[in-house]
């Protein structure tokens, strides 16, 4: 196994990923292929799969309002080369190895189009999707969600950055052009060759493995790169991509930053910050003013590991920039509880399989294939109360809608599986400033409910809503909910 520490860091420049743009009628045409990358200087090309020639894939840019066709085109081999467990829901033998579809993340779309895990397409075939884009600018993104595969199929690369523009944040005058970088971190696994390796249980009928964190950190596809800058104002667009690890990012000695977005757009306004806790699948949007370290080297940290070099320019007359941040960004006008017609309890459990060996993690307690109990009127408000009954955090993401975050509030764990029902211990905790932007995924901590208030709007059909820990939605923490007239 390949130990990234022993890899000298900061010697690859941050790659941009190509910007794709749909023509003139909207559509995009997007191949899924195999492809050969460098990771890193001092490593040979490694394997990975593909949207179009890099990882992550190009970043789509579209428009509020204007709809976006994309042809997704499935060009990889018919054999997977990272470990396939079987005995997972939707990956018998009987069904094809190699499998994909399309989830463009945190988009309002209609059902057909969301990208289902049961609706996926072998290597040969296309799927053709439209997104009508009716929602706020926002950073999302687009990645695998073929059924118990897109654990693999997301770790083989199958990702992407997608940004959904308007006029009001075109109005705020915000950093652009060369000085708004999208930045996606990941985490993976190398062998001692450069190849990547996706850990697995040593039970050959059973290879699933519940997390892990990888031993490399990768950002738009290199191991700890630098990234050249002017002293000025930068905006960063960051989305966490790992399968399941949590980074933690700040700047060396402390130094602040602004957040200025969230998962599904802009904050009401700049929050300062000087550290930022990101779960796999969470967004983003970051002002960083390099302004104050002309000339120097700064780091983004993630723990005590610097993992992403900034090197500043020396000031000279061209970079006289002076920073601006607007005093406010866009109104998030909060949902009054009052306005739910329900409140709906999720349980997030695990459980030892039937033969005690091996771990399943559900909701409800119920699994994937189990009828639909959720059943959500369309433009009706729901709070949904997420039960943590696990010893993990679990990021909650809900197809199709926008929510907020209403509170978290410790409860006796013990007292609710012992038929007590839920005895709150503390106080509810409000949201942290800057979950109070609109959501699509949402921490989760153990023995703690986390509440939400969302309203269902856009469409009718069939959605599902899971942890996004891509180990647990493989088995089972995944579940389907249908949006009713």
């Amino acid at each position: 196994m390949l130990r990234s520490a022993n890899l000298t860091p900061f010697v690859d420049a941050l790659p941009i990923p190509a910007v794709a743009r749909p023509n003139a009628a909207g559509h995009l045409r997007i191949p899924m292929r195999e492809i050969h990358a460098k990771v890193h200087r001092d490593l040979p090309p490694t394997r990975f799969w593909a949207y179009g020639d890099s990882v992550p894939g190009p970043l789509i840019e579209a428009r509020s309002g204007q709809p976006l066709h994309v042809d997704w085109v499935n060009q990889l081999p018919a054999k997977h080369f990272l470990p396939v467990d079987f005995s997972l829901h939707g990956c018998g033998h009987d069904i094809p190895e190699v499998r994909a579809c399309v989830h463009l993340h945190g988009a309002r779309t209609p059902s057909k189009d969301d990208g289902q895990p049961e609706d996926w397409f072998v290597p040969g075939r296309s799927r053709s999707s439209t997104y009508p884009l009716q929602q706020d600018a926002a950073t999302l993104w687009y990645h695998d969600h073929a059924m118990g595969l897109n654990r693999l199929n997301i770790y083989a690369g199958l990702f992407g950055m997608a940004i959904v523009r308007d006029k009001t944040e075109d109005a705020l005058g915000l950093p652009a052009g060369k000085y708004e970088i999208p930045l996606t971190i990941f985490d993976r696994n190398f062998t001692a060759d450069g190849q990547l390796y996706y850990p697995d249980s040593g039970d050959p009928d059973h290879p699933w493995v519940s997390e892990f964190a990888g031993d490399a950190i990768l950002f738009n596809g290199k191991i700890r790169p630098y990234f050249e800058v002017e002293p000025r104002l930068y905006r960063f667009r960051v989305l966490n991509a790992a399968n399941s690890r949590f980074f933690n990012l700040s700047l060396t000695g402390g130094q602040p930053f602004h957040q200025i977005g969230t998962d599904q757009g802009l904050l009401p306004s700049p929050l300062e910050l000087k550290q930022l806790l990101l779960a796999p699948a969470e967004r983003a949007d970051l002002l960083i003013d390099f302004s104050h370290s002309a000339g120097q080297n700064m780091h983004l940290v993630s723990g005590l590991l610097d993992i992403l070099q900034f090197r500043v320019a020396p000031a000279t007359s061209s970079h006289n920039h002076p920073v601006s941040l607007p005093s406010s960004l866009r109104p998030v006008p909060r949902i009054p509880e009052s306005s739910a017609t329900l409140t709906r309890t999720i349980t997030l459990n695990e459980h030892l399989d039937r033969y005690g060996n091996s771990m399943i993690m559900v909701l409800n307690r119920k699994r994937w294939h189990e009828p639909v109990t959720e059943l959500p009127r369309l433009n009706s408000t729901e709070i949904w109360e997420f039960v943590n009954l696990t010893e993990d955090t679990h990021p909650m993401h809900l197809h199709l809608v926008r929510f907020q975050v209403l509170d978290r509030r410790v409860f006796d764990v013990f007292g609710y599986e012992n038929g007590k029902g839920l005895r709150y211990l503390q106080d509810a905790v409000p949201p942290a400033p800057n979950e109070l932007g609109w959501k699509d995924v949402v921490a989760c901590p153990p023995g703690i409910v986390t509440r939400i208030i969302v309203r269902f709007e856009g469409y009718t059909g069939k959605y599902l809503y899971h942890c996004h820990i891509l180990e647990h939605e493989a088995n089972d923490m995944m579940r389907p909910f249908e949006v009713v007239a």
